[in-house]
Order: structure tokens, then sequence, then C-alpha cells
């Protein structure tokens, strides 16, 4: 079974929860380079220290560094059956950069699963978002209340919703993600990797889904 996966959506499209979902009936690892980036700082390991300078000047971590942390994550033992990446690449030149990387060690990408889902949907999971201002627990107004309003169940603390999570944030968010992934659809398109898939809904209809494309990719690849 295809092993060797990149999740793709909009903020918001469910692609941790779905990449976790998958990752554990393919008995493969998940792979964030955000998690990645953040355990170096936390070790203080020597790429650690370079991306910390990075990170705490709010700017983004040059590619060469992110993708070295990456090679030594793909590396490690839990990967040599494969592995799913969340969310990485999100450009076309870190896409460039992973067939570098993975080609010539016969380990390239095989399947690429984008989730799809409307921009009012996902507006609407951003803004209708609270967060607990003291432990930072997470509630949705609709799919997942306090019992409540305004009042975090756990420690009673008030619920705020944060400032990237209103509508205008949440708009200006995908227009920046869709312009800088459209070069990256076309990309595995043109490789005949990706494959969309309806990301509204029902948590476990969408795993059905994803499963459902990676279990037949693996039985065309067979035949």
């Amino acid at each position: 079974m295809r092993r060797r996966i990149v999740f793709l959506g909009p903020p918001g499209a469910g692609k941790g929860t779905q990449a976790q979902m998958l990752a554990e009936f393919l008995g493969v690892p998940v792979i964030a380079t955000g998690d990645l980036l953040r355990a170096e700082v936390a070790a203080d390991t020597p790429l650690g220290r370079q991306a910390r300078e990075f990170m705490e000047q709010g700017a983004l971590v040059p590619d060469p560094l992110v993708m070295e942390i990456l090679k030594r994550r793909l590396a490690q033992p839990d990967c040599e059956q494969g592995f799913i990446l969340d969310g990485f690449p999100r450009t076309l030149a870190q896409a460039q950069a992973l067939e570098e990387l993975l080609g010539p060690q016969g380990r390239a990408i095989e399947a690429v699963l984008e989730l799809e889902v409307p921009e009012a949907v996902l507006v609407e999971r951003f803004s209708g978002r609270r967060v607990c201002r003291h432990c930072g627990h997470v509630y949705h107004l609709h799919t997942h209340p306090p019992r409540c309003a305004g009042t975090c169940d756990r420690c009673g603390d008030a619920l705020i919703q944060r400032a990237d999570d209103t509508p205008a944030t949440v708009r200006t968010r995908l227009q920046i993600y869709h312009q800088a992934t459209e070069p990256l659809i076309h990309f595995y398109r043109e490789r005949g990797l990706l494959h969309r898939i309806d990301g509204s809904g029902d948590i476990d209809r969408i795993q059905h889904a994803t499963r459902e494309v990676v279990v037949a990719q693996d039985d065309t690849q067979g035949a």
C-alpha cells in the first residue's frame, strides 16, 4: 500500500486530523515540519539554534534549513516503511527540493491528497472558534460549545476569539494560501500524483474517501 504521502489543504481543512487517522491505518508516522522545527529549537541543537534566530524575528525559516531538518527525520527507522507529510511542501520550491531529496533514494512521493473545502465553510470553522485565555482549551460555538457561554469548562476562565480567527483575516490567509499553492498543485498534477478529496462534512466519511484513494492507487500500481 502506498505509504509516502503528502497532505495538502488550506488552513482549517482538517489536514492534521485526517493525516493522523490515515497514518494509524497505514502504520507510518505523520511528519509536520512546524513540529520538527519546534523540537529542534527545544532541544537546542545546532540546527535548532539556527532556526530560532529566524523564528524569534517572525521570519520564515529558509528552505535549506527546513530541508536539512526534514532529511534527518526521514532517515529515522520509523520512516523506512513510509511517512505522511502534513502541510509540506507549501511552495513549488519546497516541492522541487523534496523531489531532489527523495528521488535518488528511490523513495519518491507516491500520492498527494488535497482536501478541498469551500471558503464559506472554512470561514465558519475559524470564526466560530473560541480559546480559553488561561488554559488554551479550544471550543467551537457550533460543533463544540462550552457548557456555559463564554466560559471555559475546564478552568472557568473567559473564552476569547483570536485575532487571526476573524472572517476578514481568515479570507486573507486563504487568499495567500491559494496564491502560493496553485503552482504546487500544477506540479503534482503533471506527475499524476494529485488526488482531490471533498474535505467538508463528517470526519469519518472524509477518512473513508481518503483511504479509498490510497488503496485504489496501490491496487493500480500492483496491477
